[in-house]
């Protein structure tokens, strides 16, 4: 089935949650959204994303969010978009999320992956290290 609708909308950092994604979660709510598009994004071959620098669909569900742009670690939150951003030079713009993850992948390192991810709690218990690297 292919994409018709606009591009799922996209933090920087949550481009390597969506890889590192195991189904574990905040809540069964976020659970089965992020599993939701998780299976979408892994599965069509030319889903369009649009990164933004802001909260975005899969910080709807998450408990978390306190607010648009804002949530409970915002500062931690703001740097792992940041590194996201300065390591792969990201933009606010359409992508193909495949493509978009090709490259990412490419460049990856396990140096770069512990300092964007190192401080998340789901690092040491998700997929993370294992999809990624």
């Amino acid at each position: 089935m292919k994409q018709t609708e606009s591009p799922l909308v996209m933090r920087p950092h949550h481009l390597l949650c969506t890889q590192g994604y195991s189904g574990k979660g905040y809540s069964q709510e976020f659970v089965r959204n992020m599993s939701y598009w998780v299976e979408k994004l892994r599965g069509e071959k030319s889903f369009r994303v649009k990164i933004i620098f802001s909260t975005d669909v899969f910080c709807g569900c998450c408990p978390q969010k306190k607010g648009e742009n804002l949530c409970t670690d915002n500062e931690k939150v703001l740097s792992y978009d940041r590194k996201m951003i300065e390591y792969f030079h990201l933009e606010e713009k359409e992508y193909i999320y495949q493509d978009l993850i090709r490259e990412i992948d490419e460049k990856m390192t396990p140096e770069i992956l512990e300092d964007i991810c190192g401080s998340c709690s789901w690092y040491p218990i998700s997929a993370c290290r294992k999809n990624i690297l």
